[in-house]
């Protein structure tokens, strides 16, 4: 009798809203943003993160590992695109309907007007009312615009799920100069494809709204870029951030000078702050030339 109760009560519990194929264990819809098709490695001991293929006019965009209970991407994988770096103006914030559940698409959309529909999203993700009253912070795009060229590929880069708490000072005037440092460096150097991975390392800082955490606010802000094949006529003191250099910044009001360094002491800033293996790399094989 106690069996079929329990048979009983198994059978009645609603069964779990299906996965939209672009959120799953691997970024095998989007590995063409990744240096050789593979994410960083030694990310086993990042349960609960969701891997997101973000994708906008039904066209994958770049890749994001997203941590929906901080309500932030710990980095976004992309492909550097040339570009004069003008930013689109005006262009609405989207949210991820593959991280809600039951969502019939993939691609980004607009936030809704409904309070009930965005009730429904603020589980998963932020939403724009967590950065309404963040003096200190302003939302900060791990894919920034400026290192994207189509109309599509800039719009895809704003959706919250792209975007971390970035205290004021610190973006404009020392993350944003040095994106477009890199941006210029990759438009006049780098002679094909060049993988850039963004991310953060986080502390236990939040932004509340309602008297409740929502969103956490990162420690430090990281770069990346891999350009495999590249000019060897470049001048002697950009030559040597060929193929493969990186950079990291305290993000803070204060003492939150941009560093400049080799991409294996970002990946020891990593490994330091962060969950991950002590096998952690960014690029699979460590970013090589091609001969």
């Amino acid at each position: 009798m106690l069996l079929s109760c329990v048979l009983l009560a198994l059978a009645l519990l609603p069964l779990p809203p299906p996965v939209n194929p672009s959120v799953d264990s691997s970024f095998r819809e989007c590995s063409q943003f990744l240096y050789r098709s593979q994410a960083p490695r030694g990310l086993q001991r990042t349960q609960g993160l969701q891997k997101v293929c973000q994708y906008y006019g039904d066209k994958a965009r770049y890749a994001t590992l997203y941590d929906p209970a901080g309500r932030i991407p710990l980095f976004s994988a992309y492909t550097f695109k040339r570009s004069n770096g003008e930013s689109r103006e005006g262009l609405p914030w989207m949210y991820e309907p593959q991280l809600s559940s039951g969502s019939g698409t993939g691609n980004m959309q607009p936030f809704p007007h409904s309070p009930s529909s965005l009730l429904a999203l603020e589980e998963s993700q932020a939403v724009l009312a967590d950065y309404s009253d963040a003096v200190v912070y302003e939302r900060g795009q791990l894919n920034p615009d400026q290192h994207q060229a189509s109309p599509g590929d800039k719009a895809s880069t704003y959706t919250l799920t792209n975007v971390v708490p970035q205290a004021r000072e610190f973006l404009h005037h020392h993350w944003l100069p040095y994106l477009e440092d890199i941006r210029k460096r990759l438009n006049n150097y780098c002679r094909g494809k060049a993988y850039i991975i963004s991310g953060v390392t986080t502390t236990g800082n939040t932004i509340r709204r309602g008297n409740v955490n929502r969103v956490v606010v990162p420690k430090h802000l990281w770069t990346a870029y891999c350009c495999p094949d590249f000019d060897l006529s470049a001048p002697y003191e950009l030559r040597y951030k060929f193929p493969t250099y990186a950079a990291y910044g305290l993000n803070d009001v204060v003492d939150n000078a941009v560093t400049e360094t080799s991409t294996k002491s970002v990946e020891a800033l990593v490994n330091r702050e962060m969950a991950v293996d002590q096998d952690f790399q960014l690029f699979n094989g460590n970013c090589v030339p091609e001969v």
